[in-house]
């Protein structure tokens, strides 16, 4: 078998337009598993299968529905995707869901992929694939049957071509995040979560925080579709055996991440393409796996900010898609420029620098300084770091590390903020409060000794945490605020102690 690195095809399409049927003739796993689903012929929930191409590569297939009302499922499976299998019945041609999915791997950034024809046996194909010309432009269209089999050695060498065209997340590198979409209990092993690796790799005895709850978990062991292997890389779809969480502790839209490196999002700033949409609407928002309600504010042309009624677990360069509450409709989607904004206008000093991070250009002393209290965060393609020498990287981590709990900010690191966005993009780096940095390992360490000293004494405040980790006030005021926003602790007017539901998930009570 090829050792070509890992990647994952979504399917999209309108509902009975054959993706279940098709992925069932080109992996021999039929996707649909539940028995609602085989009574009414109808995918409602994802579905996945390893599909082997000719060469004997692997890819991860994620099956989704097809149905208008399962949009948001569609996108929660999709969002992680390398690539995508379009289908088109040849009976049909293109359809509204056929539509609605194009706009969904759009906003998505999903922008390689081959449609597929299907039904081919029940009418001439010819106009369906003059249409799926002219909707995906260059996109290979392959006509196929899966009943009769005719069209799929073609459709198996177009995902072939497809699959050593595209780079691998498992080459970019970042922190672990594995975006929960399904949860449950294997007797005699406990917990199994699983979801599309968006980045880093997971091995067994792996430390992971379990969001937004903020549980601590270990990693009892992993699989790569139903085979035990000792670590997985991005790419692929992932069920990993958690010990620390019961199956109720966790929920699709749950994210397992390198300890330390996400916090909540309660406010985006964001490069949106919108159709259609208005200042100050409310739209539901899909981000990962999870999904929640916020407002539109429009800044300038594409530029918008999103301020959300409960937060999101995002990160600088995520996707995410944006659809009006009544009557349901995806109005499209983009990238998020700032995953810690905060409420703002349209200030000519902000948009300068939310224009130069769209646009990937420097950021002009006039932008960095727009506002204090605003991180600027790092400006990356889409795919890699930027270009910074090993000297300087090794440099700084071992600075950040030096450095212990006193956190460094961004004005004593302004010679080396280039290396400092790499790092924290690679998760070796992590924003504490504002512009503070220090290393993600004493950072992870600090939340540790802060976490087992409200276990300990109930309540702490900020002087008995300065004291007892022998910090400044500063220093210990921004790593209580780092934990406040990862919810692990709970601010009141004198202290902070432990949410309820973390006290209750730790101490296995429902």
């Amino acid at each position: 078998m090829s050792t070509g690195a890992p990647l994952t095809l979504g399917t999209a399409g309108h509902v009975d337009h054959g993706k279940t049927a098709l992925v069932a003739a080109l992996t021999g796993v039929d996707t649909d598993r539940l028995p609602e689903e085989k009574a009414r012929g109808l995918t409602i929930v994802l579905g996945y299968a390893p599909l082997e191409l000719p060469s004997g590569r692997r890819m991860s297939v994620v099956d989704v529905p097809g149905h208008e009302r399962f949009v948001r499922t569609m996108v929660a499976g999709a969002s992680g995707i390398d690539c995508f299998l379009m289908t088109i019945a040849a009976d049909d041609g293109v359809m509204p869901q056929t539509l609605e999915h194009a706009e969904v791997l759009s906003a998505l950034g999903v922008e390689t992929g081959v449609v597929a024809v299907t039904k081919c046996e029940l009418a001439d194909p010819a106009a369906a694939t003059a249409q799926a010309a002219e909707l995906f432009g260059d996109v290979p269209v392959i006509a196929c049957s899966a009943r009769t089999g005719t069209g799929l050695e073609e459709l198996l060498r177009a995902l072939e071509e497809l699959a050593s065209a595209i780079e691998s997340r498992a080459t970019l590198g970042g922190p672990v995040r594995l975006h929960v979409d399904r949860v449950f209990t294997v007797t005699g092993r406990g917990t199994v979560a699983t979801g599309t690796l968006w980045s880093g790799a997971i091995a067994a005895g792996d430390s992971l925080e379990l969001l937004p709850a903020g549980a601590s978990v270990r990693v009892r062991a992993v699989e790569v579709h139903g085979a035990p292997v000792s670590r997985a890389p991005a790419g692929q779809r992932v069920a990993v055996n958690l010990t620390g969480a019961r199956a109720r502790d966790v929920r699709r839209g749950d994210v397992l991440a390198a300890p330390g490196t996400l916090g909540d999002s309660l406010i985006l700033d964001c490069d949106l393409r919108l159709r259609e949409a208005h200042h100050g609407e409310r739209v539901q928002v899909l981000h990962g796996t999870r999904s929640v309600s916020g407002r539109l504010l429009c800044l300038e042309g594409s530029l918008w900010q999103l301020r959300l009624e409960q937060p999101l677990l995002a990160l600088e360069g995520d996707r995410l898609v944006v659809r009006r509450l009544a009557p349901p409709d995806t109005l499209g989607g983009g990238v998020v420029l700032d995953a810690r904004a905060r409420r703002h206008g349209r200030r000519r000093e902000i948009l300068e620098r939310l224009r130069c991070l769209r646009d990937g250009e420097p950021l002009p002393p006039s932008a960095a300084k727009a506002d204090g209290a605003i991180e600027a965060p790092a400006t990356r393609p889409a795919r890699g770091l930027p270009a910074v020498s090993e000297g300087d990287l090794l440099a700084l981590e071992q600075r950040l590390r030096d450095a212990g709990p006193a956190l460094l900010s961004e004005s004593q690191l302004t010679a080396q903020l280039p290396a400092l966005r790499v790092l924290r993009d690679a998760g070796r780096a992590v924003r504490v409060s504002g512009r503070l940095y220090g290393d993600v390992r004493v950072v992870a360490a600090i939340r540790e000794r802060i976490v087992a000293l409200i276990e300990r004494e109930g309540t702490v405040t900020l002087a008995r945490v300065r004291d007892a980790l022998g910090i400044s006030r500063k220093s210990a005021q921004a790593f209580l605020e780092y934990l406040d926003g990862q919810q692990v602790t709970r601010r009141l007017p004198d202290d902070r102690r432990e949410p309820a539901r973390r006290r209750r998930a730790r101490q296995g009570v429902r």
